[in-house]
C-alpha cells in the first residue's frame, strides 16, 4: 500500500509541475519584435504595463475613414496607459498596395495618424506574420481563434501581454465596449 500512496504523490506532483511548465512558456505579447513602417525594430515588450489596440489597416477599403476614429482614440487615451498599433496589410482585395512612404503619406495627410504605424504584414494565409499567428489562434494564444475578417480587426491586449478580446472590423475603435476595457469603467 505504501508504494501506491507514493506512486500517486509522484503522479500528482508531476501533473502539477507539467501544468506549472506549459504555463510559463505561453506566449504573450512582449514575445515579438516588429519593424516600424521606416523600418527600425520594435520590441512591443517595451509596450510592459500598457493596454494594447493591434489593428490591421488599409488605404483603399470602405473601412478606411476608421484612421479617424483611431487617431481621436489615441489623442484622448493614448500614452502611459493605453496604445494603438497599426499594420497595414494587402490580405483582402489588394486594398493597401502603397509602398512605406506612401503609406505614412496616406495617413498622415488624410487622417494625421500619430499612433505608431508598423511596416506591412500579412494577417491571414500561409505567409501570415508570427504576431498574427498568436493573435488569430487559440492554440497560440490560449484565449480564442478569431481569425482577420477584414481590414481593420482589432485586438485587445492588457497591460500584461495577454489577448483579452477581438473587435470586429465594422465596429468602431471608440465603441462603449472599447472605452469600458480602456477605462475599465
Amino acid at each position: 500500500m505504501k508504494t501506491l500512496s507514493s506512486r500517486i504523490v509522484i503522479l500528482i506532483m508531476l501533473f502539477f509541475s507539467l501544468g506549472v511548465s506549459a504555463q510559463s512558456t505561453s506566449k504573450t505579447l512582449y514575445d515579438f519584435t516588429v519593424k516600424t513602417l521606416e523600418g527600425a525594430d520594435f520590441p512591443l515588450s517595451q509596450l510592459k504595463g500598457k493596454k494594447v489596440m493591434v489593428v490591421n489597416t488599409a488605404s483603399k477599403c470602405g473601412l478606411t475613414p476608421q484612421y479617424k476614429d483611431l487617431e481621436a482614440l489615441y489623442k484622448e487615451y493614448g500614452g502611459d496607459k493605453f496604445i494603438i498599433i497599426g499594420f497595414p496589410a494587402n490580405n483582402f482585395h489588394e486594398q493597401e498596395p502603397g509602398s512605406a512612404t506612401e503609406i505614412r503619406e496616406f495617413c498622415t495627410a488624410n487622417y494625421g495618424v500619430t499612433f505608431p504605424m508598423m511596416e506591412k504584414i500579412s494577417v491571414a494565409g500561409n505567409d501570415i506574420h508570427p504576431l498574427y499567428k498568436w493573435l488569430t489562434s487559440k492554440a497560440e494564444n490560449g484565449v480564442m481563434d478569431a481569425p482577420v475578417q477584414w481590414n481593420f480587426q482589432k485586438f485587445l491586449i492588457d497591460e500584461n501581454g495577454n489577448l483579452v478580446d477581438m473587435i470586429p472590423p465594422r465596429d468602431k475603435a471608440d465603441s462603449e465596449k472599447v472605452l469600458k476595457w480602456i477605462t475599465g469603467k
